[in-house]
């Protein structure tokens, strides 16, 4: 039976800007739903990102329908989980639980945020060679949608090499020998030669968020026949996204799998159809409207 009233919320570090409430609760009002989505801050609350078990629990025993979950707590919640959704157990990260019959079910939005949001901003661009910066949660679960449209190969730089190094491994792993590898920042001038015409970019990283403006590598590097997708998507407009444009990019901002994500979660959550093209309206006015941290 679907319900009329929800009660979700959003775990994780630092989280006080974020447009998730906004963006579920305009949408919830205009399908005349009761729905409240509360942000659940490990910083506020002045606990480690280890206590995100608890936290889940809590809410499971308060009456939630369900959570988000962001950074810090994307792989550490998975323990504490009844079941993972095929997606998220292959990932290793799940940025969305729901309740239901008692249990707890973790999924990830992350990856068919990427993709729906890829397909519908730039549907014909070619996906031979991509180059990934940025190798943490969002660029985990970015590197596996683009590989699940069908990318030859994705090529994960990261300032970590480790981390790439172990995104990569896992990547192919699941996709086949060969579908990933890692590259270090050093060598980033010929693999996005390598990728010109028949690739591009896609940047995961904090760079160009408004606490960390600039661009993630020398704008010398881009060409015209390179495309540019951003993660980030506050501000909308990152400096990267100005840059490829005026570089001759086809470029894809982060609004689309922000929006997206948050739309297989309200579905996740409510079992109803949300519209994309209105929360996407949603994203531009919010993102724009909401004044950059201090």
């Amino acid at each position: 039976m679907t319900k009329d009233s929800y009660l979700v919320g959003l775990i994780g570090s630092g989280i006080g800007p974020s447009l998730s409430p906004a963006l579920h609760e305009r949408e919830a009002d205009r399908q005349g739903l009761r729905y409240l989505y509360r942000l659940i801050d490990i910083d506020d609350l002045g606990v480690p990102p280890e206590a995100v078990g608890d936290l889940v629990r809590a809410a499971r025993d308060l009456g939630f329908d369900g959570l988000n979950v962001t950074h810090p707590c994307k792989q550490l919640v998975i323990p504490h989980l009844d079941a993972l959704a095929p997606q998220a157990q292959a990932l290793g990260a799940v940025n969305t639980v729901v309740f239901e019959d008692g249990r707890a079910v973790g999924h990830n939005t992350d990856v068919t945020g990427f993709a729906a949001s890829f397909a519908r901003g730039l549907p014909d661009a070619p996906l031979e060679r991509v180059v990934q910066l940025g190798a943490g949660g969002a660029g985990a679960a970015v590197a596996f949608a683009t590989l699940t449209l069908g990318a030859g190969r994705v090529t994960v730089v990261d300032a970590l090499p480790e981390r790439a190094a172990a995104l990569a491994d896992s990547l192919n792993r699941h996709f086949g020998a060969g579908r990933a590898a890692a590259g270090t920042p050093d060598s980033l001038a010929g693999l996005l030669a390598r990728a010109e015409g028949i690739g591009g970019v896609v940047h995961a990283t904090p760079t160009g968020m408004a606490a960390h403006p600039g661009l993630p590598f020398p704008a010398e590097l881009l060409s015209p026949g390179l495309w540019v997708a951003e993660v980030v998507y506050r501000p909308l407009e990152t400096e990267l996204l100005r840059t490829a444009r005026a570089a001759g990019c086809a470029t894809l901002d982060g609004g689309g799998m922000a929006v997206f994500q948050a739309v297989d979660a309200f579905r996740l959550f409510t079992g109803r159809e949300p519209d994309s093209a209105r929360m996407l309206e949603d994203i531009a006015e919010l993102a724009g409207a909401v004044p950059a941290p201090k």
